[in-house]
Formats: structure tokens, sequence, C-alpha cells
């Protein structure tokens, strides 16, 4: 039985080893060492803005590092253990090995965020398509989904620009998600959303409604993405209170279109003219970016016209009626629960997307 634990250790080790090779670890361990020593200097404060940045990316890193430094250090210390190992320990042992073996099954996922923007946050914008009430009140489902999924993964977000519908449901939103990986998990959500049931304002009526979800890398560095200024046409219009309120009504609205793809970014929910430009230039950013990946253009000036996930064939199904199901048309993973499905457990859909991209994209299994 040792002999058996000590091979289950020895193979988790070697596995753990390859794992942090490919994810580059030990440069990321140094670049954490340089961020906390420059965190430590009182004078970075002199530049709040700079000191925030430094902070992010510590906290970003370290949330990919740590995992693995106490995963690494678990195996050791058990592996030194093994010698005190007896029959009646037995059963207490296979349990922590199976443990560690969990987390490296969970800790191996990083493996699948391959993208340049994976590891970082996401802007997560939501727009109701056609199924006018039925429609907008999907949205807002989608947006309630989309909360309750990073509440339970722990992550910070803010809603940063909401238009209601008239009698029901949001007409769009766009929402901030912060935390390690965050838009490597949400890149299979990118597309048109399809709910099928029957309309809770139309009676006995089964309805089709659609909604467009966007992901977006967040990009809070304006030099991180070169924008010729002369692309740019920005206009300023009254809007409401914060939050949209129909008071307090002033000239900060801001909208921003970059001409050559006639990408449009509107925000009017911050307090001033210059935080809603802010706001505005950081989700266009973003979905450039997104454009630029999704039509593989070496440059911002290589972009034809056109905006990333447009309107097109859905990649996913939401039936409520006559049965129940959520469907990926893509990789066919399938949920039956949709209420739990609809309460935030979408990471099943995110996995399986995941893997059939790495399949795609002939990269081997060494697990």
């Amino acid at each position: 039985m040792k002999g058996d634990f000590l091979k289950r250790l020895a193979s988790l080790r070697e596995k753990i080893n390859v794992a942090q090779e490919k994810l580059d670890l030990t440069n990321k361990k140094k670049e954490v060492v340089v961020l906390e020593t420059e965190m430590a200097r009182p004078e970075i404060w002199n530049d709040p803005t700079h000191a925030g940045e430094v902070a992010k990316k510590l906290s970003e890193l370290k949330a990919i590092v740590d995992p693995w430094e106490v995963l690494t250090t678990q195996v050791s210390d058990l592996s030194e253990l093994l010698d005190m190992v007896d029959e009646e320990t037995l059963p207490e042992f296979n349990g922590q090995i199976a443990a560690l073996e969990a987390d490296f099954t969970r800790l191996k996922q990083q493996l699948l965020f391959t993208g340049p923007y994976d590891s970082g946050a996401a802007i997560l914008r939501l727009s109701a398509g056609t199924g006018g009430d039925d429609a907008q009140d999907f949205t807002e489902m989608l947006e309630r989904m989309y909360l309750r999924w990073a509440e339970k993964s722990g992550f910070k977000t803010q809603i940063i620009e909401r238009s209601p519908g008239e009698t029901a449901g949001v007409k769009t939103s766009v929402i901030e998600i912060d935390g390690a990986f965050v838009y490597g998990k949400l890149q299979s959500e990118n597309g048109v959303h399809r709910l099928v049931r029957l309309s809770p304002f139309n009676a006995e009526s089964r309805e089709t409604s659609f909604a467009l979800v966007e992901i977006l890398p967040k990009i809070d560095a304006p030099d991180a993405v070169k924008i010729n200024p002369n692309d740019l046409k920005i206009d300023v219009y009254r809007s409401g209170g914060h939050g949209g309120q129909s008071v307090n009504t002033t000239d900060s609205a801001v909208r921003i279109t970059h001409l050559p793809t006639g990408v449009t970014v509107a925000i009017q929910n911050e307090r001033s003219q210059i935080q809603n430009k802010e706001k505005a230039m950081e989700i266009l950013r973003g979905k450039l970016v997104a454009l630029q990946m999704e039509q593989h253009a070496e440059n911002l000036s290589d972009l034809r016209a056109g905006e990333s996930a447009s309107w097109g064939a859905q990649i996913r199904n939401y039936i409520l009626h006559p049965y129940k199901l959520v469907k990926d048309t893509r990789t066919k993973y399938e949920e039956k629960d949709v209420e739990k499905v609809l309460d935030g457990r979408i990471d099943g859909f995110s996995m399986a997307y995941l893997e059939d991209r790495s399949r795609s994209g002939a990269k081997a299994r060494w697990w």
C-alpha cells in the first residue's frame, strides 16, 4: 500500500512540475518579487494610478502562483509523512492524497487559458434582441446568471451601464468582472443566446427570444492598445443622473465612435464627462482587441468594419418549454437543470468550450 502511495505522489509531483513549466511559473514568481519590492516603496503612492496598476498586476499574478506553491508544499509534506503511515492511518492518508489530486485537477485547468488576455478581467455586455418584452426579460435573466456566477466564484462586479426596458427586463447592461482568469472562463459565453418558453407577457403563447452576449478583455492601461486619435469621433450629450436617473441632467454622457470599424461605445453612468470618457475608452479598447482576435488581424489598422459577436447563429439554447434543457450548439454540452444554470452554474459550458478549443489546436494532453 505504501508503494502505491509513493507512486501516486511521485506521479502527482511530476505532473505539477510539468504544469508549472508550461505556465512559466518560474518567471511569474520572479515578477511577483519585483512587484512586491516596488509596492514596498513608500514613494509609489505619489502616483496613485500607477500604484493601483502595480497592485492589480501583483494580485493577478499571486492568484496564479500561490495555489501552485501551496500544492507543491503539501505534496512535499505528505511525502515526508509517508514513513509514519500505519494500518490505522491508511484511510486518512489515502484521503489526503485524493484531495491533493483533486486540487491539481482544478488547477490544471489554467493550462487551457492560452490567450494573451485569458488570465485577466473582463467586460460583459448584454443586449436584448428580437422578442420584445420577452427578450428584455431574458437579457435580465442572463444578467442575473452572470452576476450569480461571479459571486459564487469570488469575483468583484460593477454594473457600469444599464438601460432598463419600458415594461420589463433590460435593453442593455455592461458589467465589469474582476478576478483571475475571468476573461478566459467567460469566452464560452460570447455570442447569441436563445430562449424558448411560455411567455409571462402573453399567456399560453410559446415565445422565442434572443440576447447578445459580448465578452471583452478589460484593458485599463491606455498604452496597451494603440488607437489613432484621428480615428475617433467623440460626442458629448445630455445624460440623466447617476445610474440613469432622470434628474440632475448634465452634458456629461460620452459617445465614442471608432471611424474605421464603426464600433461605438456610449457611457453616461459615471458622474463626470471625464469619467465617462475614460470608461468608454476602456470598453472601446476591449471591443477593438476582441475584433482584432476575431479577424486574426495583426494590427488595428487592418480591422474591417463590423462588430465582434455580431448577430448570427445562436451559440446556446435555453429551453423551458415543452421540456427543460440548456445546450451549447458548438460543443453539444448540455445541462438539464435549467434553474441551476440560470442561477450561475455555467462552469461546465466554459470547460467544455476550452477543452474543445484545446483539441482544435491539436494540443496533446499529458495528464
